[in-house]
C-alpha cells in the first residue's frame, strides 16, 4: 500500500491565525468574564479543540448553553479580526502542498475551526483540497480521531495510506488514535506534546515527498 493522501491541520500548520485567535479568546475571557488568559492557557486549554470544549475548559461553571452563547461572542470578535488583518502564511507548508500535488497526492484539510473553508479560500488553497473537514462537520473534537477519519474517507483512502500534519498535542493524539502516520510540527520547542508523533520537525521545510513515501512504506510494514 502506498502513500496516497495528506491531511493538514490548518491553524499552526498552513497558516498562523494564533495571534487572531488569542486576541479573540482574551476578549472573551478577560473582557467579558474577567478571567486572565495567557498564551500558555491557549496552548493547554483551547488549542485544537472545538470552541465550546475550549470555553468549558476555562469557564468550568458554565452550562453548555451558556458556553455556546460565549462561543458566539468569541467567534464574532475573531471574524472581525480575520476580515481586518492579513492571514500569516507558512511558506514552507505552501511549498510542500505544491510538491505533493505534483506527485498526485490527494489533499485534505481537517481543522476544528468552523472558519476553515473561509480561511482556505482567502489564502487560495480551497480548490487544491479534495476534502475540507471543519468543526461543523464532526460530533467529536480532537483528540478523538473522527475528523481525520472523515477526511480520509472523503479522499477515498484508509488511514494507513495518509499522512497527517499536526502542530497541537490533541491533534497528534487524534491522528495516532485513528491509525495515521503523523508528522508533528514543534514550532515552540515543546517536545512533550509530540511524543506520539512518528516524525517531529520544526517546520515543513524539513519534509519532502520522497521522505514521506519511504516512511509511510516502512510504517505500513509494521
Amino acid at each position: 500500500m502506498s502513500f496516497k493522501g495528506a491531511i493538514f491541520d490548518l491553524d499552526g500548520v498552513i497558516v498562523d491565525t494564533v495571534p487572531l485567535h488569542l486576541a479573540a479568546w482574551r476578549y472573551l475571557f478577560e473582557e467579558k468574564f474577567g478571567v486572565p488568559f495567557t498564551k500558555l492557557d491557549y496552548e493547554a486549554k483551547v488549542d485544537g479543540k472545538p470552541r465550546i470544549d475550549g470555553i468549558l475548559s476555562v469557564l468550568t461553571h458554565l452550562s453548555r448553553e451558556e458556553a455556546t452563547a460565549a462561543g458566539d461572542i468569541k467567534q464574532e470578535r475573531y471574524l472581525e479580526l480575520l476580515h481586518q488583518d492579513e492571514i500569516i502564511k507558512f511558506a514552507s507548508s505552501f511549498a510542500l502542498i505544491e510538491e505533493l500535488l505534483k506527485h498526485k497526492i490527494l489533499l485534505a484539510t481537517a481543522s476544528s475551526s468552523k472558519n476553515a473553508p473561509y480561511i482556505l479560500e482567502k489564502v487560495g488553497l480551497a480548490r487544491k483540497m479534495r476534502s475540507i473537514v471543519c468543526g461543523a462537520d464532526i460530533v467529536y473534537g480532537k483528540p478523538h480521531p473522527e475528523i481525520f477519519l472523515k477526511a480520509a474517507t472523503e479522499l477515498g483512502l484508509n488511514a494507513r495510506e495518509c499522512v497527517v500534519f499536526e502542530d497541537a498535542k490533541s491533534g497528534v493524539e487524534a491522528a495516532k488514535a485513528g491509525g495515521f502516520f503523523c508528522v508533528g510540527i514543534d514550532r515552540q520547542n515543546q517536545p512533550q506534546n509530540y511524543v506520539l508523533a512518528d516524525l517531529v520537525v520544526k517546520d515543513l521545510s524539513e519534509v519532502k515527498y520522497e521522505m514521506l513515501a519511504e516512511k509511510l512504506f516502512n510504517f505500513e510494514k509494521k
